[in-house]
C-alpha cells in the first residue's frame, strides 16, 4: 500500500518517529509540497497524509488510486470533502490531540498580561533593578486571577479544559454554548448569553468553529459591549475575529488587550494591523504543538490508517 505524506515537517520537525506509520506501507514523507507538485508526488498512492497542502476538487479528480486523506489536524477545511464523498475517498481528521496544550497556551497569554514576566526580566536584564532606591519595583500593573471572570466561547473539549485550569486559579466562569452541556458538578460555573458575557467577562477566551455565522463575529459592535478592562484570548480560528476593528479597539483603549495564537491570514501579511497594535501579543499559531501533543496527533493518525485498512473507519469527517 502506498502512502505518501505531502508535508510532515510541521508534525514531526526530526524530534518524533515515524516507524510506526513506516510498519503500514510504502511510505514517502515530504517536508512540504508546494501546490504544482501534489499531483505528482501523490500520484498512485491510496492514502496521502495532509496537514495544511490543499487537496481541492481539481487534484482529487487527477488522483483515481487515492482512497483516503488523513488529516493531520483537527480543522480540516485544506480538503474538499464533497468532492472526495463523490469519489469514495474517505477523510478523516484528528479531533481531540490537542486539548491540554491548548489550554495550557491560552493561560500562558493570560498570566503574560497579569504578571508581565519577560517584560519584568528585561527590566532586570537593563538594570532597572540594581538601580532602584527600593528593594522591589514593578513597571506594569500586577493582576491576581483570584476572583476574576473567565468568559468561554464555545464549551466543547478545549472550552471545558480551560475552564478546569481557570477554577484551579480562584476564578468564576462564565460559559457560552449553542450546546449547554451539564455542568451542575462545575463549581462557580453559570451559562450566560452571548451580549452578557461579554459585559461581565475580566478574559474572554475563544473556543468555537469557524462557521459562516461566527466569522468576524469578534467585531467593533462586540467589542463595545466588553469592558474596558477585559483581556480577548484567541487560540482557535483567526477569521471568528474582524481584524481592523480589534486593532483599532487596542490602540485606542476600548479594551485592555489581547492575546492570540492564530490570525486570518497564515503566515500574517506586512500590513496585518494586530502585529505591532497595543498590548498585543501575537504567537505563531503554536498552541498545538508541544512534543506531547504531535506525539499524540502522530498516534491517532496511524490509528485511524489501521481502523481504515480493518474497513472499521474512525474520525471521518465526510460521511
Amino acid at each position: 500500500m502506498k502512502i505518501v505524506v505531502l508535508d510532515g515537517y510541521t508534525l514531526n520537525p526530526g524530534d518524533l518517529d515515524w516507524s510506526d506509520l513506516n510498519a503500514l506501507g510504502e511510505v514517502t514523507i515530504y517536508d512540504r509540497t508546494p501546490a504544482e507538485l501534489i499531483v505528482e508526488r501523490a500520484r498512485g498512492a491510496e492514502i496521502v497524509l495532509t496537514n495544511k497542502t490543499v487537496l481541492g476538487e481539481v487534484q482529487i479528480a487527477m488522483l483515481p488510486d487515492l482512497k483516503y486523506i488523513g488529516v493531520l489536524a483537527t480543522g480540516y477545511n485544506v480538503v474538499d470533502i464533497n468532492a472526495a464523498k463523490e469519489k469514495g475517498i474517505i477523510v478523516t481528521n484528528i479531533p481531540t490531540y490537542g486539548t491540554r496544550s491548548v489550554a495550557q497556551m491560552v493561560f500562558a497569554l493570560i498570566l503574560e498580561f497579569c504578571q508581565h514576566v519577560q517584560k519584568h526580566s528585561d527590566a532586570v536584564v537593563s538594570g532597572d533593578w540594581s538601580s532602584s532606591i527600593d528593594f522591589c519595583f514593578w513597571n506594569y500593573p500586577l493582576i491576581e486571577l483570584a476572583d476574576k471572570t473567565i468568559g468561554i466561547i464555545g464549551f466543547g473539549r478545549i472550552g471545558q479544559q480551560v475552564a478546569d485550569i481557570a477554577q484551579a486559579f480562584g476564578m468564576q466562569v462564565i460559559g457560552y454554548d449553542q450546546y449547554k452541556s451539564d455542568q451542575t458538578s462545575r463549581k462557580n460555573f453559570r451559562w450566560a448569553e452571548f451580549d452578557e458575557l461579554l459585559a461581565s467577562a475580566d478574559f474572554i477566551s475563544l473556543h468555537c468553529p469557524l462557521f459562516p455565522e461566527t466569522k468576524d463575529f469578534i467585531n467593533k459592535t462586540t467589542i463595545a459591549k466588553m469592558k474596558k478592562t477585559a483581556f480577548l484570548i484567541n487560540t482557535s480560528r483567526g477569521p471568528l475575529i474582524q481584524e481592523e476593528d480589534l486593532a483599532n479597539a487596542l490602540n485606542t483603549g476600548i479594551i485592555a488587550g489581547a492575546g492570540l495564537d492564530v490570525l486570518s491570514v497564515e503566515p500574517p501579511k506586512d500590513h496585518n494591523p494586530l502585529i505591532g497594535a497595543k498590548n498585543c501579543f501575537v504567537l505563531p499559531h503554536i498552541s498545538w504543538a508541544t512534543k506531547e501533543a504531535r506525539a499524540r496527533l502522530m498516534e491517532i493518525a496511524v490509528d485511524n490508517i489501521e481502523h481504515y485498512i480493518k474497513g472499521t473507519s474512525v474520525n471521518i469527517v465526510n460521511k
